[in-house]
Protein backbone atom coordinates (compact mmCIF):
# COMPACT_ATOMS: atom_id res chain seq x y z
CA UNK A 1 0.00 0.00 0.00
CA UNK A 2 1.52 2.70 -0.97
CA UNK A 3 -0.68 6.28 0.56
CA UNK A 4 -3.16 6.59 2.96
CA UNK A 5 -6.27 8.29 2.03
CA UNK A 6 -8.05 10.82 4.04
CA UNK A 7 -12.18 9.05 4.20
CA UNK A 8 -13.05 12.10 1.99
CA UNK A 9 -10.39 11.09 -1.06
CA UNK A 10 -11.84 8.10 -0.37
CA UNK A 11 -15.10 8.80 -0.86
CA UNK A 12 -14.36 10.71 -3.82
CA UNK A 13 -12.49 8.17 -5.79
CA UNK A 14 -14.84 5.75 -4.68
CA UNK A 15 -17.84 7.01 -6.04
CA UNK A 16 -15.99 7.41 -9.63
CA UNK A 17 -15.34 3.69 -9.06
CA UNK A 18 -18.70 3.34 -8.30
CA UNK A 19 -19.98 4.99 -11.28
CA UNK A 20 -17.74 3.81 -14.09
CA UNK A 21 -19.36 0.82 -13.69
CA UNK A 22 -22.26 -1.66 -11.63
CA UNK A 23 -19.81 -3.01 -8.45
CA UNK A 24 -20.23 -5.48 -5.80
CA UNK A 25 -20.75 -4.45 -2.44
CA UNK A 26 -17.31 -7.10 -2.28
CA UNK A 27 -15.75 -5.29 -4.69
CA UNK A 28 -16.10 -1.79 -2.95
CA UNK A 29 -15.24 -3.26 0.02
CA UNK A 30 -11.84 -4.44 -0.83
CA UNK A 31 -11.29 -1.47 -3.06
CA UNK A 32 -11.75 0.66 0.09
CA UNK A 33 -9.41 -1.52 2.11
CA UNK A 34 -6.59 -0.67 -0.63
CA UNK A 35 -7.07 2.81 0.49
CA UNK A 36 -5.84 2.58 3.78
CA UNK A 37 -9.24 3.46 5.20
CA UNK A 38 -9.86 1.20 8.63
CA UNK A 39 -12.89 -0.63 9.32
CA UNK A 40 -14.87 1.60 10.57
CA UNK A 41 -14.32 4.08 7.59
CA UNK A 42 -14.99 1.41 5.40
CA UNK A 43 -18.65 0.43 6.56
CA UNK A 44 -19.26 3.83 6.84
CA UNK A 45 -18.94 5.02 3.11
CA UNK A 46 -20.32 1.41 2.52
CA UNK A 47 -23.21 2.28 4.31
CA UNK A 48 -23.49 6.05 2.80
CA UNK A 49 -22.72 4.69 -0.99
CA UNK A 50 -26.33 1.93 -0.30
CA UNK A 51 -27.76 4.92 1.03
CA UNK A 52 -27.29 7.56 -1.89
CA UNK A 53 -27.85 4.73 -4.74
CA UNK A 54 -24.54 4.07 -5.60
CA UNK A 55 -24.46 0.36 -5.06
CA UNK A 56 -27.53 -2.03 -5.05
CA UNK A 57 -26.93 -5.62 -5.21
CA UNK A 58 -29.80 -6.17 -7.39
CA UNK A 59 -29.04 -3.89 -9.87
CA UNK A 60 -25.48 -5.53 -9.98
CA UNK A 61 -26.75 -8.98 -10.10
CA UNK A 62 -28.85 -7.95 -13.30
CA UNK A 63 -26.19 -6.48 -15.24
CA UNK A 64 -23.50 -9.20 -14.15
CA UNK A 65 -26.19 -11.88 -15.71
CA UNK A 66 -27.56 -10.57 -17.84
CA UNK A 67 -23.70 -9.17 -19.21
CA UNK A 68 -21.99 -12.55 -19.01
CA UNK A 69 -25.02 -14.50 -20.71
CA UNK A 70 -25.14 -12.01 -23.43
CA UNK A 71 -21.50 -11.56 -24.17
CA UNK A 72 -19.12 -14.30 -22.81
CA UNK A 73 -22.39 -17.12 -23.43
CA UNK A 74 -21.93 -18.31 -19.68
CA UNK A 75 -24.94 -20.31 -18.75
CA UNK A 76 -26.74 -20.03 -15.84
CA UNK A 77 -25.09 -22.40 -13.42
CA UNK A 78 -21.73 -20.45 -13.77
CA UNK A 79 -23.32 -17.22 -13.78
CA UNK A 80 -24.79 -18.42 -10.19
CA UNK A 81 -21.42 -19.32 -8.96
CA UNK A 82 -19.52 -16.34 -10.14
CA UNK A 83 -22.25 -14.49 -8.04
CA UNK A 84 -22.16 -16.06 -5.01
CA UNK A 85 -18.60 -16.03 -4.95
CA UNK A 86 -18.66 -12.56 -4.99
CA UNK A 87 -20.95 -12.48 -1.72
CA UNK A 88 -24.32 -11.78 -3.10
CA UNK A 89 -27.75 -13.43 -1.69
CA UNK A 90 -29.86 -16.15 -3.14
CA UNK A 91 -32.25 -13.13 -3.51
CA UNK A 92 -30.12 -11.40 -5.46
CA UNK A 93 -29.03 -14.17 -7.79
CA UNK A 94 -32.77 -14.83 -8.63
CA UNK A 95 -33.74 -11.59 -9.47
CA UNK A 96 -30.33 -11.64 -12.04
CA UNK A 97 -31.23 -14.69 -13.55
CA UNK A 98 -34.38 -13.17 -14.47
CA UNK A 99 -32.48 -10.81 -17.11
CA UNK A 100 -31.88 -13.74 -19.08
CA UNK A 101 -34.71 -14.71 -21.43
CA UNK A 102 -35.58 -18.46 -22.07
CA UNK A 103 -35.96 -18.73 -25.61
CA UNK A 104 -32.39 -16.58 -25.99
CA UNK A 105 -30.82 -18.74 -23.43
CA UNK A 106 -32.08 -22.14 -25.13
CA UNK A 107 -31.37 -20.75 -28.58
CA UNK A 108 -27.68 -19.65 -27.39
CA UNK A 109 -26.89 -23.14 -26.18
CA UNK A 110 -28.37 -24.69 -29.13
CA UNK A 111 -25.33 -22.40 -31.53
CA UNK A 112 -22.57 -23.26 -28.71
CA UNK A 113 -23.30 -26.94 -29.45
CA UNK A 114 -23.79 -26.43 -33.06
CA UNK A 115 -20.61 -24.35 -33.42
CA UNK A 116 -18.51 -27.02 -31.03
CA UNK A 117 -19.51 -29.80 -32.79
CA UNK A 118 -18.92 -28.38 -36.48
CA UNK A 119 -14.93 -27.86 -34.87
CA UNK A 120 -14.44 -30.77 -32.85
CA UNK A 121 -12.67 -33.29 -34.60
CA UNK A 122 -13.08 -36.89 -33.08
CA UNK A 123 -12.61 -40.52 -33.67
CA UNK A 124 -16.35 -41.25 -33.55
CA UNK A 125 -20.01 -39.88 -32.79
CA UNK A 126 -19.64 -41.21 -28.77
CA UNK A 127 -16.70 -39.09 -28.60
CA UNK A 128 -17.46 -35.97 -29.97
CA UNK A 129 -21.11 -36.04 -28.76
CA UNK A 130 -18.87 -36.17 -25.08
CA UNK A 131 -16.67 -33.06 -26.10
CA UNK A 132 -19.48 -31.13 -27.12
CA UNK A 133 -20.80 -31.95 -23.73
CA UNK A 134 -18.06 -31.35 -21.15
CA UNK A 135 -18.00 -27.79 -23.31
CA UNK A 136 -21.31 -27.00 -22.61
CA UNK A 137 -21.43 -28.34 -19.35
CA UNK A 138 -17.69 -25.86 -18.49
CA UNK A 139 -19.60 -22.96 -19.87
CA UNK A 140 -22.32 -22.93 -17.35
CA UNK A 141 -25.30 -24.83 -19.03
CA UNK A 142 -27.23 -27.48 -17.19
CA UNK A 143 -26.09 -30.77 -18.02
CA UNK A 144 -29.46 -32.20 -18.65
CA UNK A 145 -30.04 -29.35 -21.01
CA UNK A 146 -27.01 -29.96 -23.01
CA UNK A 147 -27.61 -33.40 -23.49
CA UNK A 148 -31.09 -32.72 -24.56
CA UNK A 149 -29.84 -30.70 -27.25
CA UNK A 150 -26.75 -33.05 -27.91
CA UNK A 151 -28.91 -35.82 -28.36
CA UNK A 152 -31.35 -33.63 -31.24
CA UNK A 153 -28.49 -32.26 -32.99
CA UNK A 154 -25.85 -34.91 -33.06
CA UNK A 155 -28.32 -38.57 -33.41
CA UNK A 156 -26.91 -41.57 -32.35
Amino acid sequence: MSKRFSPEEARNKILRYCAYQERSHQEVKNKLYTFGLYSSEVNQLLSDLITEGFLNEERYAKAYAGGKFRMKKWGRLKIIRELEAKGLTTTCIKIGLREIDTADYANTLKQLIIKKAAETTAENLFEKRNKVARYGIQKGYEPELVWQEIKELLPG
